[in-house]
């Protein structure tokens, strides 16, 4: 009885030792997959979603496959909090999101409390990363390295000109439009309308008016794709010809659709296009031979992935806080966006903004696609 009862306890460590060496790691997914903002939410599962499938495929992260799991914000913060929430109780401990910085900034809190590590492949506001917490970092850059270069390209090329500055009263949208307004006032130019809009209005015609009257000459917005081309639209429909200016919110074949024609010349700050990286030639092509173009966040996404794997390996731990440690010790990581070292804020070192403008391409797509401009 004793050989058959130590016989069944040695039985039982081994399925628990096999059970452990199978467990996969969870690592969410977080941003708009629904709502208006959808087509960013699909940037950033896609690009997780490859990264996932090739590491997997190369062996995993110390021994385990990841598991992935996708959380549903529709650009929320209470719905990106009620995700966090989610994340914790199914025992997620990496998330890459979300996409809004109103969003990640309340759901990084609930993440820092329950354990979790957060990489935002898109979140650019700085408070962010400024409030001290172990769990947070990004891909991409800050508004303040945004709004400088956007500030000093006005202040450069709009010289006494008229400039309207339009924001749409969100930490990301208000955040980026304060910044870009400081730098150009900075350097001796002044607004002549400063103004907030309601996100998810359709009916902006007495802004446009307001804008004629003062007779702009530029609009710059801090927003997102869906209010930029419903300006851009009421804007040419009232026979206002002014180009608008925005940041990396706009970046989507999307905002050209609801823009129509007058997209074009709208210029925009976002990185050095990450398709083009040499680095990302092998996954840009997995991507396209699915009928997937990888624009804007997708890449971003899938090195946000890398970089939480690659940290595991060197710290020879899925542990959270082992992770963050590894990843904030400032030794760069291969991406698909370029090499990647992180300060202690838990921003990468790089500046990474350049100006582009949309313009219609030999297809008669517009697009920004290699439309860089010198500075």
């Amino acid at each position: 009885m004793k050989k058959l009862l130590l016989t069944g306890v040695a039985l039982g460590l081994g399925l628990a030792f096999s059970s452990a060496a199978s467990a996969q790691i969870k690592i969410g997914v977080a941003g708009p997959v629904t709502g208006p903002n959808a087509a960013f939410g699909a940037q950033l599962k896609n690009g997780v979603e490859q990264a996932v499938a090739d590491i997997n495929a190369a062996g995993g992260v110390n021994g385990q496959k990841l598991e992935l799991v996708v959380g549903d914000d529709v650009s929320d913060p209470k719905q990106g909090v009620s995700v966090a929430n989610k994340f914790a109780a199914e025992g997620v401990k990496w998330v890459v999101g979300h996409f809004n910085s109103g969003v990640s900034i309340p759901a990084s809190s609930v993440y820092e409390e329950a354990g979790i590590v957060m990489v935002s492949p898109a979140s650019t506001n700085p408070q962010f990363t400024e409030r001290g917490l172990w769990n947070t970092f990004r891909t991409c850059g800050r508004d303040d390295q945004q709004g400088l270069v956007a500030g000093s390209y006005l202040a450069d090329k709009f010289k006494g000109k008229k400039v309207a500055v339009i924001h749409d009263k969100t930490p990301y949208g208000k955040g980026l439009a304060d910044e870009t307004q400081k730098t150009m006032n900075s350097k001796g130019l002044k607004e002549v309308v400063y103004e907030g809009i309601n996100p998810g209005e359709k009916d902006y015609s007495a802004l446009v008016s307001k804008l004629k009257q003062a007779g702009v000459d530029v609009v710059y917005f801090g927003g997102l794709h869906t209010e930029a081309g419903l300006i851009i639209r009421q804007m040419r429909d009232q026979g206002l010809n002014a180009p608008l200016m925005s940041g990396d919110g706009i970046v989507s074949a999307e905002f050209t659709s609801i823009a129509g024609p007058g997209a074009e010349g709208t210029l925009m700050t976002f990185s050095p296009d990450p398709r083009k990286n040499p680095n990302a030639k092998d996954v840009v092509e997995k991507f396209r031979a699915k009928n997937y173009e990888p624009e804007a966040y997708t890449l971003y996404s899938y090195a946000a992935t890398q970089v939480l794997a690659e940290a595991a390996k060197q710290a020879g731990s899925n542990d959270a806080k082992k992770v963050a440690d590894t990843i904030r010790a400032g030794k760069p990581f291969k991406t698909v966006i370029g090499d990647l070292s992180f300060d202690k804020k838990g921003d990468i070192t790089r500046p990474d903004y350049v100006m582009y403008v949309w313009k219609k391409g030999a297809d008669g797509k517009i697009d920004y696609s290699g439309n860089e401009l010198g500075m």
